[in-house]
C-alpha cells in the first residue's frame, strides 16, 4: 500500500506537525508501507527518508501570517503530483482549500480528511464567545459548516484525534467521522528523566527558591494559545504562593507575549528546544504543565507531559481536556483567566508531589504514536481492500 499525505501544515522548521510527520514516515517504513508526504514549499524537492518514505514539495505561495509555511494554491499542479505519485490511499490534513482540491482529484484511490486543525475553536469561538453562544456562532459561520459537509461527501472518512471534536462534527451534519486518538513519540518522554538540579536552575531563572512551584508552558506564540491569559493567571495565583513559569516557544505574537511577561520576573521565556531529549528532561523536571488553548485537536504537548509523569492544568474544551485525569493536575473553564488562576491555586494547595506521583504511575499507560499509526494504517488498508473512492 502506498499512502500520500497531502500535508498543508508541514514545515521543516518544526512544530507538532513535523514531529507527527517524521514519526509517521518511520512507522510506515517499519510496517512495510509506502508513505509520501506531499507538502507546499518554495520549490520542487524530494527528500528520501527510508525505503518507500519521502517528503515531496511542490512550489506554492508563502503563508502571509507565518512565513515559515506555504500553502497549496495551484490545483492542477497538485492533481499532477497525485497522478505522478499514484497513491493507493490519500490523506488530506487541512480543513481549508487543499482538501477541496484533493476531493476533486479524479483518481480512484479512497481518501481521508484528517482534522489536524479546528478553526472554529481557534478563531470563531474565541473571537465571539464572550458575546454569543456556540450555537449562535455556528449559525453565523454556516458557510464553514457547509464547506465541511461538502468535504465530508468528498472523502471516505473524516478522522479526528479527540472524541469531543468527532461529536461536534457529527452534530454539524458530517456523516463519515471516526476518532483515531494520537499518541506520543515512544522512547523519548519518561518520569525517570526528572532532574532536581535542572528544576532548581529553572526556578533560579525565575528568581525563585527551590520550594516554589515550577510550571511549564510549551507551544507557538500565537493568539489562539492564549499565553497572555496564562501569564495573567499565573501572576494572580502567585500572590498566594511562589510560582515560576517557563514558556518555551516562538511565533508571530512573540513580542506581545514578551511585553506581557515583562511585568513578572517569575516568568521566563525560552527559545524553542529542538533537541527532543533535552525537551523531555525539562518537561519531566516541571511540577505541572499549564496550557491555555481550547482549540487543540489532540494536544501533543499535554500528552508528552502525561508521558513524563507531569500533572496538567488544561481547559475543559478541546483535545487538551482529554489529557486531564482527576488527582493529576486541574481543569478550568476554557478562555477564563480567573478560572485558570483558581485551578493553579487548587493544584498548589492539593499536594503537588502526590499528584506528580500519581501522574508518574499513570505515565506507562499513555498511548504511543506507533499505536496510533498501527490502527490508522489498518483502517486505511481496509478501505483500500473494500474498493473505490466514494465519489469516483
Amino acid at each position: 500500500m502506498h499512502i500520500v499525505d497531502v500535508c498543508a501544515f508541514y514545515t521543516p522548521q518544526g512544530g507538532g506537525v513535523k514531529t507527527y510527520v517524521e514519526r509517521k514516515l518511520r512507522a510506515a517504513v517499519e510496517a512495510g508501507i509506502g508513505m509520501t508526504i506531499l507538502a507546499p514549499g518554495r520549490r520542487s524537492t524530494t527528500q528520501e527518508l527510508g525505503p518507500g518514505a519521502r517528503i515531496v514539495t511542490i512550489p506554492a505561495r508563502r503563508f502571509p501570517l507565518d512565513r515559515r509555511y506555504s500553502y497549496f494554491d495551484n490545483e492542477p499542479a497538485l492533481h499532477e503530483a497525485l497522478d505522478r505519485l499514484a497513491p493507493d490511499f490519500v490523506e488530506s490534513s487541512s480543513p481549508w482549500s487543499s482538501p477541496a482540491m484533493v476531493g476533486r482529484w479524479p483518481g480512484r484511490a479512497p481518501r481521508a480528511l484528517v482534522m489536524h486543525a479546528d478553526p472554529l475553536s481557534a478563531y470563531a469561538y474565541r473571537w465571539f464567545g464572550d458575546i454569543a453562544s456556540r450555537s449562535a456562532i455556528d449559525r453565523g459561520f454556516q458557510w464553514f459548516w457547509d464547506h465541511l459537509r461538502r468535504l465530508d461527501q468528498s472523502f471516505d472518512m473524516v478522522v479526528s484525534a479527540s472524541h469531543n471534536l468527532t461529536q461536534r462534527l457529527r452534530d454539524g451534519g458530517l456523516e463519515h467521522c471516526i476518532t483515531a486518538p494520537m499518541g506520543v513519540e515512544p522512547g523519548i518522554f519518561s518520569p525517570a528523566l526528572r532532574d532536581a538540579e535542572l528544576r532548581r536552575s529553572l526556578l533560579q531563572r525565575c528568581e525563585l527558591p527551590e520550594r516554589a512551584t515550577l510550571l511549564i508552558g510549551i507551544g507557538r506564540m500565537a493568539s489562539e494559545k492564549r499565553w497572555p491569559m496564562v501569564i495573567d493567571a499565573v501572576t494572580a495565583a502567585g500572590f498566594d504562593c511562589p510560582l515560576g513559569l517557563v514558556l518555551i516557544g516562538e511565533g508571530r505574537d512573540q513580542a506581545t507575549v514578551l511585553r506581557h511577561a515583562a511585568r513578572n520576573p517569575h516568568i521566563q521565556l525560552l527559545a524553542p528546544v529542538r533537541d527532543r531529549a533535552t525537551l523531555a528532561r525539562i518537561l519531566a523536571s516541571a511540577d505541572a504543565l499549564v496550557h491555555g488553548c481550547e482549540a487543540e485537536t489532540f494536544c501533543m504537548v499535554a500528552s508528552e507531559a502525561c508521558a513524563s509523569g507531569v500533572p496538567v492544568i488544561v481547559p475543559d474544551l478541546g483535545g487538551a481536556a482529554d489529557r486531564y485525569a482527576p488527582g493529576q493536575g486541574a481543569i478550568y473553564a476554557a478562555g477564563d483567566g480567573y478560572s485558570l488562576a483558581d485551578a493553579i491555586k487548587r493544584f498548589v494547595a492539593d499536594n503537588p508531589a502526590a499528584q506528580r506521583l500519581r501522574a508518574s504511575q499513570a505515565a506507562r499507560s499513555v498511548r504511543s504514536m506507533d499505536q496510533h499509526f498501527e490502527e490508522l494504517f489498518a483502517t486505511y488498508a481496509l478501505a483500500v481492500e473494500q474498493g473505490v473512492h466514494v465519489s469516483a
